[in-house]
């Protein structure tokens, strides 16, 4: 049974909050076409360095909350528990940076998707000559031993935008407000505790906690902490979870000396009531009193905000540069029939998805899935996908960046924006293995991940080092294929006994869960017509009930 949540429509709900958020405060304004608010004073930030933050809703008041004077330029929402698209970040800089801002500092937590999307966003605003810098913030002390992905973001992050947010106030440079909260973000820790699960809305709970038991080190998305404890009073926890933070045989510890001074701030991940968080706070030494006008902050607005709508057009987009390679492409309706089978197949998984994806991430795998194939559904309603193979691969790869979101429309974008370069000056079958080639490598320098990881790149890198037979002249393009595809499921198997844990959650699948693949099929010759010919492989490794926790 899904848990109850006073929204709209669960798809919506992200959008209806944000726009809730802009309704109350006379400080902020929406930017159309995006789940983007930003400050409605942006002409008084001319000369000023602007700060861009972000990620999923589902954590409020982060991140539009600390929207204001002295904190963040704006923010840019994606879904519950999912990263904001490359496109609607990439619409918030050009905006801050049409306003005059000499530069822009994107602060980013820890988690793939977020890495990515904000990453690949400040690619594209350097290419088109706009100055633009980011920090990732991991403040996570759970972990004793540090793992490959590193410390997650957590909610030191808000005291990163309140550091920053006072130099860019001041006027401080975009390369030195960079140093500085660098040098801060790593003399922070934080660490959670749960008392019970979180859900998605239109989802289950992720996980079950006994009613005697809580989890310390949990994430904010339901990830797995380090043990479970029985209940204990509020001083017994507080003493428990800052006694981890400052062990030093814990890799990821706070260095703080007997005397020192520090801030400290109690977060209550939006489900603690405030009598509770009040408790916890009991031991806090001091609160941070420099002026803000930042909402979530102690402020409250003082002037009217009724009948008013406060919006701002969307920096238009560059034009594209057209593709000189359209002819020979893959034949319009057989593309459409492929696509639409896939849609229809991942709509279809999408609870079975979710429940597979709560047993080790924060279940919303077929969520995400099922919102990339509404969205190709829409795009195929507005009319015939392009013939080349090179347009139709980018137009999927904006879509999904744009659409999807979270680490999995990154990935997927990621892979076909780069897959598509090879076939921009061939479509034959040695092009066809160069864009497996480069969208593998692009999979890997943007998501950290290398084979043997135990992530979704294992099976599509044996299919690919199969596809390399493609590059042989008389190489037959179904044996290769039909190689490619019983090697990837091959690589689903996890490794035995080799004590590896997956790198990520979402899809950036690991082993344990699901694999999916869609193959776009190259043309058998020059002389016969092409075409597209698609195979979806959906494959469950575990059942939900036994699936545990890792």
């Amino acid at each position: 049974m899904t848990s109850k949540k006073l929204v709209n429509t669960v798809a919506g709900c992200a959008d209806d909050a944000l726009a809730g958020l802009v309704a109350c405060n006379p400080n902020l304004h929406l930017l159309r076409g995006h789940r983007v608010a930003l400050r409605s004073d942006l002409d008084s930030l001319k000369g000023r360095v602007a700060l861009l933050s972000g990620g999923g809703s589902g954590h409020e008041p982060a991140h539009a909350g600390f929207v204001g004077k002295g904190m963040l330029t704006g923010v840019i929402a994606g879904a519950v528990f999912t990263s904001p698209a490359v496109g609607s970040i990439l619409a918030a800089i050009r905006a801050v940076a049409q306003a005059g801002t000499v530069g822009t500092l994107l602060i980013v937590k820890n988690y793939t998707g977020d890495r990515l999307n904000f990453g690949l966003a400040r690619e594209q605003a350097r290419a088109e000559g706009i100055p633009v810098e980011m920090v990732v913030i991991g403040d996570d002390s759970a972990f004793t031993v540090l793992k490959k992905a590193g410390r997650r973001g957590l909610c030191g992050t808000v005291l990163i935008h309140k550091v920053a947010g006072a130099l860019a106030e001041a006027g401080v440079g975009l390369e030195e407000i960079t140093n500085r909260v660098s040098v801060v973000a790593k003399a922070m820790g934080t660490l959670g505790v749960s008392l019970s699960s979180c859900s998605v809305p239109g989802s289950r709970p992720t996980f079950e906690l006994s009613l005697d038991e809580v989890e310390l080190g949990l994430g904010i998305h339901g990830e797995a902490g380090v043990r479970r404890i029985k209940m204990a009073s509020a001083d017994e926890i507080v003493t428990l979870m800052l006694d981890h933070m400052t062990n030093s045989s814990n890799v990821s510890h706070v260095p703080v000396q007997s005397g020192s001074s520090v801030v400290l701030m109690v977060n209550n991940l939006g489900g603690l009531s405030f009598l509770e968080l009040g408790i916890m706070a009991d031991a806090a030494v001091r609160s941070l009193d420099a002026e803000t006008t930042a909402s979530a902050w102690p402020n409250v607005a003082k002037v009217s905000v009724t009948g008013r709508k406060r919006s701002r057009a969307a920096p238009a987009e560059p034009l594209e540069a057209p593709d000189s390679t359209a002819t020979g492409g893959l034949a319009s309706g057989q593309t459409v029939l492929v696509l639409e089978r896939v849609c229809a197949t991942l709509l279809g998984l999408e609870e079975h998805l979710n429940a597979l994806d709560r047993a080790a991430g924060d279940g919303d795998c077929g969520t995400t899935h099922s919102r990339a194939a509404r969205a190709i559904q829409g795009w195929l309603k507005e009319g015939p996908p392009p013939a080349s193979p090179a347009q139709l691969l980018s137009k999927l790869s904006l879509l999904l960046l744009e659409k999807m979101g979270g680490s999995s429309g990154a990935l997927y974008g990621l892979f076909l924006t780069a897959a598509a370069q090879p076939l921009k000056a061939k479509t034959d079958l040695p092009a066809w293995s160069a864009a497996m080639d480069a969208g593998l490598e692009a999979m890997q320098k943007y998501g950290k991940a290398a084979p043997g990881d135990r992530t979704m790149l294992d099976s599509l890198w044996a299919a690919g080092q199969e596809l390399q037979a493609w590059k042989s002249p008389g190489a037959n393009l179904f044996h290769v294929l039909t190689k490619a595809v019983q090697v990837s499921e091959a690589g689903t198997q996890p490794p035995r006994k080799t004590g590896l844990e997956p790198l990520g959650s979402h899809l950036y699948v690991t082993l344990n869960k699901l694999i999916s693949f869609v193959y776009l099929f190259p043309p058998l010759n020059r002389e016969r017509s092409t075409y597209l010919r698609g195979t979806v492989r959906l494959r469950e490794m575990c059942s939900p009930s036994t699936v545990s926790r890792t």
